[in-house]
């Protein structure tokens, strides 16, 4: 396949979760895990628990085209979102990947890892680079992007948030450090 082919919106599924394209309907259920103030106490958007703010984040998710639901299989709740987005066509392409939050019942546990391993596989059978956008500051962010094996690139990117300015660094995943890292064959 090549990168213009990828499709940002697939079913994804895993042994404990399901990753589907978001649907308008889902809101209810998606901001009940959003409405946690905690998701956002170190991300740039860190009022993005609030209603309004979080309804402007749903809604351009759903315009974007590229926003999934993730589901825990077990219960059939909504259990966070990740997105898609920034396809970019030269170099063999490249996808970013971000705009994910889950519910704080499955942090440090396997759901953040099994999300991101079909992701990133999916990804890769189109490009050959996913991209990770973390707001510098974010150490959670950041530590989830290591554990995963996420490469810490050098760009830094600043970032228009509703409150101002917010530096963001950049993490890579290509196949090699897929199929070499915590993720892949090898891991």
């Amino acid at each position: 396949m090549s990168p213009a082919e990828l499709d940002r919106q697939p079913t994804l599924e895993g042994p404990t979760l399901i990753l589907r394209p978001l649907q308008r309907e889902d809101w209810s259920g998606l901001f009940a895990v959003a409405s946690d103030r905690l998701l956002w106490e170190q991300h740039p958007a860190h009022d993005r628990w609030q209603e309004p703010v979080f309804r402007t984040f749903f809604d351009d998710a759903l315009e974007q085209s590229g926003a999934l639901a993730v589901i825990d299989k077990a219960t059939g709740a909504i259990i966070g979102s990740s997105r898609y987005q920034g396809l970019e066509l030269g170099n063999g392409g490249s996808v970013e990947i971000g705009w994910t939050f889950l519910a704080r019942s499955f942090w440090g546990g396997d759901a953040n890892r099994e999300m991101k391993r079909l992701m990133i596989a999916h990804a890769l059978a189109s490009v050959a680079e996913c991209r990770f956008a973390v707001g510098e500051d974010n150490w959670r962010s950041r530590k989830a992007m290591e554990k995963i094996g996420g490469v810490l690139g050098s760009r830094v990117e600043v970032r228009q948030m509703a409150d101002g300015p917010s530096r963001h660094v950049h993490y890579t995943i290509g196949q090699a450090e897929f199929d070499a890292g915590p993720l892949g064959c090898s891991g």
